[in-house]
């Protein structure tokens, strides 16, 4: 897949077939829409096109505060690219481009620059200054244009709005395994591994914490979470918190991993956690020998449930 950043430097799209959307999580709900793009352009030979924005249009013109992203952009990409993809194309989203009316929208940017055999979009897609563009103009000028304009059905849009909703509503309550139904995969966590306060060393439950790599990634509950661990290209069996720590008294919120059968020195190194089950909330022990006993107990457990797992 070919990752497209600066529009005027795209290469001549062959019988552009194209969708515009955010496409967060890349869930099961999106995934409709990708076979429908996939099937048209392969009916006509043509070539696959995504077309996004960044950053989310509602915090350019409405000024919301930017809600969790379930994917950053570089985890969208990849799973844009495993679905087979062939353009993806990320438009810096501004002021002056949300102000270009509806008209100049589909002529000076979707014609001048894709020259689109096949537009596929929802009938509630609205465009332009004062969002007055609707699927009913892109028909109406794709006679002029002789561009091809294709529907999302209705429920497939409402399957994508719901299961939005509902992923971001269960990890903030810590159901991954409900996310994880939604999204078709497991939630994941990515960031750099950086130093701690080493308590856990003091336990025999070293761990690593992490930076998250993108500010806006939605962090699920507090808890304590079964997970797997990829590191340098391999999958390990770990315990992961989120959370404050209570029983050593911390003051902010930390995400730190212990990974099972592990002994090497991480620090600076990316690491990726998929999220399988949330073992308990996070509570405060009266000390460390406690908070001890309990984390034995939670690692036979994380055992258990991951045994097998390839």
């Amino acid at each position: 897949m070919q990752i497209h950043r600066n529009i005027e430097a795209l290469p001549q799209l062959s019988r552009a077939v194209l969708t515009i959307g955010t496409f967060d999580g890349v869930h099961l709900g999106h995934a409709h829409i990708l076979q429908q793009l996939i099937q048209t352009a392969a009916d006509i030979r043509g070539t696959t096109v995504v077309i996004t924005f960044y950053p989310h249009p509602r915090h350019v013109i409405e000024g919301e505060a930017p809600i969790g992203l379930l994917t950053t952009q570089e985890e969208k990409y990849t799973m844009l690219e495993r679905v087979g993809i062939d353009h993806l194309v990320e438009i810096p989203f501004n002021k002056t481009f949300a102000e270009q009316s509806a008209e100049d929208y589909i002529e000076h940017f979707l014609v001048r620059y894709f020259n689109p055999h096949t537009i596929i979009t929802g009938y509630d897609h609205k465009f332009g200054k004062g969002r007055k563009g609707d699927y009913t103009l892109l028909e109406d000028l794709g006679k002029k244009f002789q561009y091809r304009v294709k529907e999302i059905p209705a429920e497939v849009l409402e399957h994508v709005s719901i299961s939005s909703t509902r992923i971001r509503a269960a990890l903030l309550q810590g159901d991954v395994e409900k996310a994880a139904e939604y999204l078709g995969y497991p939630y994941t966590l990515s960031g750099e591994v950086v130093q701690g306060a080493q308590k856990g060393r003091t336990i025999h439950f070293p761990t690593a914490n992490l930076k998250i790599t993108h500010s806006e990634k939605l962090i699920p509950a507090h808890g304590v979470y079964a997970v797997r661990v990829l590191v340098d290209g391999k999958m390990y069996n770990g315990m992961l918190n989120i959370g404050t720590r209570p029983t050593v008294n911390g003051t902010h919120t930390t995400i730190e991993v212990h990974i099972l059968e592990f002994n090497r020195d991480i620090y600076g190194m990316t690491i990726e956690l998929s999220l399988l089950h949330k073992l308990r909330d996070e509570q405060r022990f009266p000390d460390l020998d406690a908070l001890k006993k309990q984390l034995e107990t939670d690692r036979n457990r994380v055992n258990n449930l991951l045994q097998g797992l390839p």
